[in-house]
């Protein structure tokens, strides 16, 4: 993509340009390149057709290759989780950068504002103390950021949970002026994405709008205009963009996909979005009544089920470290030592992080190796 790229991957990459992908050596993790550019293709015409921006989400591959891409296709810039992520991204070219989470700790902060003099830098707040520590930091680099207060929006996780609450972080915000910016709201459920059904994930957003509306009069009142309304995922991402409140959306395993998100009902007016990611693994030991492949719970996040089998007739009975013990029915075609398989993973943002390297293809052959340049970026 003409951008620089940093890898921290530990190997050799298990394919090169030109190979076949039965010549990938395995455990690997594929994706398909047609798929990949359908799901970013419709997403983002979906919701900058709505007026909203797009915000991908970066945790979920970890990937500047994929940033790249994002960007390219009209993103404004990233989400990350971590201060290591974003710094990550900025030293392969990402110029827009939000840190969707508390910052806490002085050398933490002291890493965000060093950041901030090199790209545009964003960061979520929901306590003083978190205001404090960054805006020291900024002031003694003379950096600038933008500060979003973060909103309890029904996920129990991060954020206050009324207007005073909010107006008062507005204030402290405010006092670090010019070296902090009150920039908006972060209102995020992640629990609303893996709703099954469309009107479990409706009334969960329609919810949350009327909170956060409640929220940002209270703030405007106060003199603290809310530019910036941020939030939304793979799940709920056109719920946000029709909700004439939100400015912008976080969309982030829309370009891999997963089982579990491939089990929401979609909406009446929603095609699927595909599955472009796969675990492929080799076969290495045939048993009597079962058959072993070479990744397990290294290669395979398990926290939302087991993967999905691409076999007929088989399905995954077990995972361990390094195995996956696999099972055939009745009538079954038999494997045999040295074929290739390929699983869905149930979840693909932690899958992704087991990983030192995405192998891209189109057809039957590769056609890029991109380095999970964030993997175990977890400070």
């Amino acid at each position: 993509m003409g951008h620089k790229e940093l890898s921290f991957a530990s190997q050799a990459a298990p394919a090169l340009p030109g190979d076949r992908l039965d010549h990938v050596d395995t455990p690997a993790l594929l994706v398909d390149l047609d798929a990949f550019e359908d799901n970013l293709g419709r997403v983002h015409t979906r919701v900058l057709q709505a007026g909203l921006k797009v915000r991908s989400h970066g945790k979920a591959h970890k990937s500047p290759a994929i940033a790249h891409r994002q960007l390219a296709a009209g993103a404004t810039g990233i989400c990350c989780q971590k201060v290591s992520e974003a710094e990550i991204f900025v030293e392969a070219g990402i110029t827009d950068v939000l840190i969707t989470n508390q910052i806490v700790g002085l050398r933490k902060v002291a890493r965000v504002a060093a950041l901030a003099a090199r790209a545009k830098l964003g960061i979520c707040v929901d306590h003083p103390i978190q205001v404090e520590q960054i805006g020291d930091a900024a002031s003694r680099q003379g950096s600038h950021l933008d500060v979003l207060i973060e909103v309890d929006i029904g996920h129990q996780r991060c954020g206050i949970s009324n207007a005073h609450q909010a107006i008062d972080l507005a204030r402290t915000i405010q006092q670090y002026s010019p070296h902090l910016r009150f920039a908006g709201i972060h209102a995020f459920r992640g629990s609303a994405q893996h709703m099954r059904l469309p009107q479990e994930r409706a009334a969960a957003v329609t919810s949350a709008v009327e909170k956060v509306r409640g929220i940002i009069h209270e703030l405007e009142a106060a003199g603290f205009p809310c530019a910036t309304i941020t939030g939304g995922g793979t799940g709920t991402y056109m719920l946000e963009a029709g909700s004439s409140l939100y400015t912008e959306v976080q969309p982030g395993s829309y370009v891999l996909m997963d089982t579990d998100y491939a089990a929401n009902t979609p909406e009446a007016d929603s095609a699927p979005l595909r599955h472009a990611l796969f675990g492929l693994c080799t076969v290495i030991s045939v048993q009597e009544k079962h058959a072993v492949l070479d990744g397990g719970l290294k290669a395979f996040a398990v926290d939302h089920g087991l993967p999905r089998l691409q076999l007929p007739g088989w399905s995954v009975q077990t995972l361990s470290d390094e195995h996956t013990t696999i099972v055939p029915e009745a009538g079954a075609a038999p494997v045999k030592v040295g074929d290739k398989v390929r699983l869905i993973p149930s979840h693909c943002d932690p899958t992704v992080n087991l990983h030192d390297w995405l192998i891209a293809y189109r057809g039957q052959t590769v056609q890029e190796a991109w380095p999970v340049s964030a993997r175990g970026a977890l400070f």
